[in-house]
């Protein structure tokens, strides 16, 4: 049996790539911007059903954008998902306000919407109303949109919509990444569908997509020269990646499919007592599981998270422990939290597993034998 690599979530080439980028090259589209640009941000439209869409450089830029459109300044608070990735939470830092940490509920792992009406109402106690909430659907998993958008909309709070990991996602028939005031999306390299490196702004407010575009082009004033009366950011997606980005949406479809056909193939090969894994809630949320994530119990499985990773790295098998809470990382130890340490225990126990729609069956059965010899070697 082969030993080479089995990475967690690697790029996924579709084929079409080449012939926009060949577009571009051959009618000398090489600067920023461009009829890639234009056709991405379209296309990535469509497919979400909402009506703008600005192409950035990253999802943190794009959540950057965000918050500097909805007003937040320095002394401001802006709650935030704990459990995530810190690209969500460190643009609330460049602007100098303050995250408000909250932790996750038991079911999705997403944000606990009763913990976030909890937090509103002691920050309005404060005197610190929040200028805005950044929720994540984490790995892909839909979150309770319902309830956190009603939420929200109570205490007119805008509802940042963090669906970087979650394109393909759907929520009661609606596409992940089109419920919030602004929906944030992502192309690094190990997302579901990439452009090597890149992220978008989506929302229906057109006012604030022209808005975004403006300020992630160095806020450049009409004029024949160069003129600035606004603080700009360069973050503009390039045309050449956007071409790749056309290529990878024709596709996503089937990255979706993908990674759910290996979703399930773990839940039947790694039927496991002591091994949970992260689940849709119900009938009417079809995560596109960008990773395939486990909770292992200790007590039951006879190994914990760590010796797990540790075993099948030594196979050569990548997998990774879920993200680190926000509130327990050093940068942002001071920071408001809000939790019963269930993202805490998420932490400790949980394990992301490869997860990527190039993987095949000699692969996956590759990682399931790694698995089952981990636990027996204990």
């Amino acid at each position: 049996m082969s030993n080479e690599r089995i990475w967690l979530s690697s790029p996924h080439m579709g084929g079409s790539e080449l012939k926009y980028v060949k577009e571009a090259f051959d009618t000398n589209w090489i600067a920023p911007l461009g009829p890639n640009v234009d056709n991405f941000e379209k296309e990535l439209g469509e497919y979400l059903t909402v009506d703008h869409v600005a192409a950035l450089s990253s999802g943190t830029a794009a959540i950057h954008l965000a918050l500097i459109i909805l007003g937040v300044k320095s002394g401001d608070e802006v709650i935030a998902q704990s459990f995530t990735f810190c690209g969500t939470t460190n643009p609330i830092l460049y602007l100098g306000a303050t995250p408000v940490l909250v932790d996750s509920e038991k079911d999705t792992w997403n944000l606990d919407p009763v913990l976030l009406e909890e937090a509103i109402l002691d920050r309005i106690k404060k005197g610190k109303k929040p200028k805005a909430v950044i929720m994540v659907h984490l790995y892909g998993m839909p979150a309770r949109m319902k309830e956190l958008l009603a939420i929200c909309n109570r205490y007119e709070v805008p509802l940042i919509e963090d669906a970087a990991e979650a394109l393909g996602s759907v929520i009661d028939g609606r596409q992940a990444g089109s419920f919030g005031h602004f929906g944030i999306l992502s192309f690094n390299g190990n997302k579901i569908i990439t452009t090597s490196g890149g992220g978008a702004l989506v929302s229906n407010n057109k006012e604030w997509i022209d808005k975004s575009r403006f300020l992630a082009t160095q806020a450049r004033d009409e004029a024949p020269h160069y003129e600035h009366t606004a603080l700009g950011y360069n973050y503009r997606m390039s045309n050449i990646l956007a071409g790749v980005g056309r290529g990878q949406l024709e596709v996503l479809d089937n990255h979706v499919l993908k990674r759910r056909e290996v979703n399930a193939y773990y839940r039947k090969h790694l039927n496991l007592e002591g091994l949970c894994f992260q689940s849709e809630m119900t009938r009417l949320d079809l995560s596109n599981y960008w990773l395939t994530s486990v909770k292992i119990e200790p007590e039951l499985l006879g190994v914990n998270r760590e010796e797990v990773r540790l075993e099948l790295w030594k196979s050569n098998i990548e997998t990774r422990p879920l993200w680190k809470p926000m509130h327990l990382q050093p940068l942002y130890k001071d920071c408001p939290y809000y939790g019963h340490g269930v993202s805490d225990e998420l932490f400790l126990k949980g394990l992301c597993l490869p997860s990527g729609s190039n993987l095949t069956l000699v692969e996956l059965e590759r990682v399931v034998i790694g698995f089952n010899e981990a636990i027996n070697r204990q």
